[in-house]
């Protein structure tokens, strides 16, 4: 097939019927030119379960693609265009899921980590739909420098399955009801790692993706949905890691990506076979691929501590691109590799035809999607981010984890607002970073609103 230039893979104008089971019956988006046959396809193969363009977000980073056509409101504060707020139980880390008709997000609470929760609320009004509360099997202390019920959720067609750092791995009905549980440590053994886990789950029609990757024996295990057993347990990539598998579209289907320090691997989904291994990058250990078009994906990194210099680490920043060699088997590689821009925690984004990176200082880099040519670089007021940026009716939404969102126009680069939902410092707190405060970790789609994600609190942006 002959390659066009880039078309990202967004929701756009391509409408086919679902083809799995569902109790209503919905449309998945599909970007330009894809063929209906290859949209067909790519949906019996496992793409998410409900397309952002429907107000949904599934999963992490919606299965890496971040650029939805509804257009989110732009400006809010405090005492303005917040529709509600909720308190979550304890805190955590994870980013808000939108299915089923609710916001799922999960949290921990108690001086060890001593319980996880699962709440659902309202779209509408935030209302506490039901929380299932479970008890961790390892406790650990709660501390700002471990992760806590950091990796998020995903959705399914019969409901959703949550994991935590201490081993918990459950599947929960839309109403609420367990439909099983596993304990991971009781099965698998400790699961020590630097900072904790923060993998998010990730999952196909077929398939929900856990990946462990601690410090010793790490493993990735795909689990029927349903039923909760194992399809296959195959080892882990034995390199730091904090960002989350994903699933990138390829020419026969899907492939599993993984990305840990120095090294990116391919899975076959249905086998858990390593495809691929790529190591001609470094410092890629909290940024998650994000999908560009089939077979491309964007890979982030940061500039560590100051041990390497920048070009050096902005140089493993930029697009891969996974194809056949001569002998028929998969590689990767970088189709270009940035001069100057680095990440921190937040992945890089598809935004229109560039490709948005924001490094640590809250510099926003823009470089042409096809070519990585730096298109443009400015410093914004959000700072350093902990949460994915998004793009949202052609407009880019960076989420400061210091809690100001910029909201920065596609067309004309300039800045259209700079918000906040709580007070700076919020609520007489230090300054938020690892120490504590109260830290922005996530930035979400329900329907027409934005959900906000704090660590101990939910804010929908919007008209009430």
């Amino acid at each position: 097939m002959k390659r066009d230039r880039l078309k990202p893979l967004t929701s756009r104008t391509i409408l086919v019927p679902s083809l799995r089971r569902s109790p209503k019956y919905r449309f998945t988006c599909f970007p330009h030119g894809v063929p209906i046959l290859v949209a067909a396809y790519l949906l019996l193969t496992g793409m998410p379960l409900a397309s952002a363009a429907e107000g949904q977000w599934p999963k992490f980073q919606n299965g890496g693609r971040s650029s939805i056509d509804i257009a989110l409101p732009t400006e809010w504060s405090p005492e303005q265009n917040i529709a509600w707020t909720a308190d979550i139980e304890g805190y955590g880390q994870s980013t808000p899921i939108v299915a089923h008709d609710q916001i799922v997000v999960t949290s921990t609470s108690g001086e060890n980590k001593d319980e996880y929760h699962v709440s659902s609320f309202a779209i509408d009004t935030g209302k506490l739909n039901w929380k299932v509360d479970v008890a961790n099997p390892s406790p650990f202390k709660n501390s700002p420098m471990v992760s806590r019920a950091a990796p998020s959720a995903v959705a399914t067609d019969t409901g959703f399955v949550a994991f935590f750092e201490g081993g918990v791995l459950l599947a929960i009905t839309p109403s609420g009801e367990t439909q099983w549980k596993r304990d991971l440590v009781a099965e698998f053994g400790p699961i020590t790692a630097r900072h904790g886990l923060s993998a998010s789950l990730e999952a196909d029609s077929a398939h929900v993706f856990v990946w462990v990757e601690r410090e010793e024996a790490p493993y990735v295990l795909a689990v029927n949905p349903t039923t909760g057993e194992d399809v296959w347990k195959v080892d882990g990539l034995g390199a730091t890691s904090w960002a989350s598998p994903r699933l990138v579209p390829v020419e026969d289907g899907q492939q599993l990506v993984c990305s840990a320090s120095g090294k990116l691997v391919g899975l076959d989904p249905s086998t858990g076979e390593r495809l691929w291994e790529f190591t001609e990058l470094s410092n890629n250990t909290s940024n998650t691929p994000t999908i560009v078009s089939q077979g491309r994906f964007l890979i982030g990194a940061s500039d560590g501590r100051g041990e390497t210099n920048a070009g050096a680490s902005a140089a493993s920043n930029g697009l891969i691109e996974i194809s056949r060699g001569d002998a028929g088997k998969f590689q990767a590689k970088f189709v270009w590799q940035a001069k100057k821009a680095t990440c921190t925690f937040g992945s890089p984004v598809v935004a229109g035809d560039t490709a948005a990176i924001v490094n640590r200082t809250g510099v926003l880099y823009r470089l042409d999607l096809e070519t990585g040519e730096q298109v443009s670089a400015k410093r914004t007021d959000a700072g350093g981010l902990w949460a994915t940026p998004l793009v949202a009716g052609g407009n880019l939404y960076l989420f400061g984890y210091k809690g100001t969102t910029s909201v920065i126009s596609l067309a004309d680069g300039k800045v259209i607002s700079e918000n906040r939902c709580w007070p700076e410092g919020g609520d007489g707190e230090k300054t938020p970073g690892f120490g504590g405060g109260n830290v922005l970790y996530a930035g979400a789609p329900a329907g027409d609103r934005l959900l906000i994600r704090r660590g101990d609190k939910l804010y929908a942006i919007g008209a009430k």
